[in-house]
Order: structure tokens, then C-alpha cells, then sequence
């Protein structure tokens, strides 16, 4: 199991759109992908639960990878979240 803290840098923070480039991108690995904010647990493979979790620009998350692929998922998930899921 792999985690990392990142800090969301979308302006609007994981609306639709963004919610569901990090959910595409998450399905593309075999590894269960959870974002941790506070209290919550998401799995970010759900761009519902994605967007109902309401994660704002500048929210500080846990990004958690766990299972065969999950250093790639890693990099590659993180990667997208800091270069602001195809917004910025």
C-alpha cells in the first residue's frame, strides 16, 4: 500500500469534470484508489462519490494505492491531480 499527500489545485476544486478525469484515470489501474479527506474515505474509481466527497481548491487529500499496480497508480494519479486534472 502506497500513500501520498497531495493538495488540490484545481480553482473550482473536483466538479464534474475533473471528478471525472481522476475517475477514468483511476479505472485504468487493477489497484483499489482511495482518496482520504479528514474523516472520509472516497474510491475514486466513482466520479459520484468523487463528487459528492465536495473537495474544494486547496483541500489538502491523501491519495491511497493498494495492490499489484499501485506504484504506477501512484505516479500516474498524483501526477494528474497536481497538474490540475486537465485544467490548469
Amino acid at each position: 500500500m502506497l500513500s501520498k499527500n497531495l493538495k488540490v489545485v484545481n480553482p473550482s476544486g473536483l466538479h464534474l469534470r475533473p471528478a471525472g478525469v481522476l475517475s477514468q484515470t483511476a479505472m485504468k489501474f487493477k489497484c483499489d484508489v482511495i482518496i482520504q479527506t479528514g474523516e472520509k474515505k472516497i474510491i475514486a474509481k466513482s466520479v459520484l462519490n468523487v463528487m459528492a466527497a465536495g473537495i474544494k481548491s486547496g483541500t489538502e487529500i491523501t491519495l491511497i494505492c493498494d495492490g499489484e499496480d499501485e506504484a504506477e497508480a501512484m505516479a500516474t494519479i498524483s501526477q494528474a491531480i497536481e497538474s490540475g486534472l486537465g485544467e490548469m
